[in-house]
């Protein structure tokens, strides 16, 4: 049994004790494949650092989160870019739109979504979108995007089944995370209308923790509680929503 985390903020633990635990807990629970989206200039590092300590386990992302497209956003962006001749990646992300916060940079927000979406284009790598509060300004930029390149998760799908069979016939997966698992969500009514064969698992570590860990830093291995849902959602085993789960990560990472 193996597990992929498609979305996870590991590198954000900086003490090396307390990281190698994070880690050997993953293993513990069979959760081996981690995917590091990156968020800013300084995550770089950081992603890289733990890229090279566990080599064949982490994989790199390059991109700008959205909350963090701020003035001189195209200065980040040139930045990130350059760091990419370099690194070996397998997505761009996270990026897209995120109105929760501040809804006055929306229109640099949309102009980095595009041009981040063309540098994946360029390299033949998929995208991870992070979409809050922006479902229709995301759907726009991707209807226009639309093309045989145009691929990869919606992260954190919180959205609803019109939203969902939107996101899958664009070309994306959804990353299903620990919101699953919360009783007023309702998005297990939703996934209940959606083949397993769309849908990754993540856990957006250190935040939106399972039940029962809801409230508290969330980790890569709780994976498993996530996997736990999906099995009752689905009415099967653990062990089939690891292998189709990990085998659509494959598919989408190309590893």
């Amino acid at each position: 049994m193996l597990f992929t985390d498609t979305h996870t903020h590991l590198y954000y633990e900086t003490d090396p004790e307390k990281l190698e635990l994070l880690m050997q807990r993953c293993f513990d629970n069979k959760v081996e494949r981690l995917f590091l989206p990156n968020v800013d200039i300084a995550s770089i590092a950081k992603i890289d650092d733990l890229v090279k300590r566990y080599p064949g386990h982490c994989f790199a992302m390059a991109g700008l989160h959205p909350c963090d497209v701020k003035e001189d956003y195209e200065l980040v962006l040139d930045e990130i870019c350059e760091s990419i001749v370099d690194r070996e990646i397998y997505a761009i992300g996270e990026i897209g739109i995120d109105l929760h916060w501040d809804k006055t940079t929306l229109e640099i927000q949309q102009i980095a979504f595009s041009e981040q979406i063309k540098w994946a284009k360029d390299l033949n790598l998929p995208i991870v979108i992070h979409c809050r509060e922006a479902f229709d300004e995301i759907f726009e930029i991707l209807e226009k995007e639309k093309d045989d390149k145009l691929r990869g998760i919606l992260h954190c799908f919180t959205g609803n089944l019109e939203q969902a069979r939107k996101a899958i016939d664009l070309g994306f997966y959804l990353g299903i995370g620990g919101v699953v698992t919360y009783k007023k969500a309702g998005l297990d009514e939703v996934l209940k209308d959606i083949p397993l064969a769309n849908l990754v698992l993540e856990t957006d570590s250190p935040y939106l923790a399972p039940v029962p860990f809801r409230g508290k830093p969330n980790e890569s291995s709780y994976l498993v509680h996530i996997a736990g849902k999906l099995a009752d959602i689905y009415q099967t085993n653990i062990e089939e929503i690891a292998e189709v789960t990990t085998a659509n990560s494959r598919s989408i990472f190309n590893i």
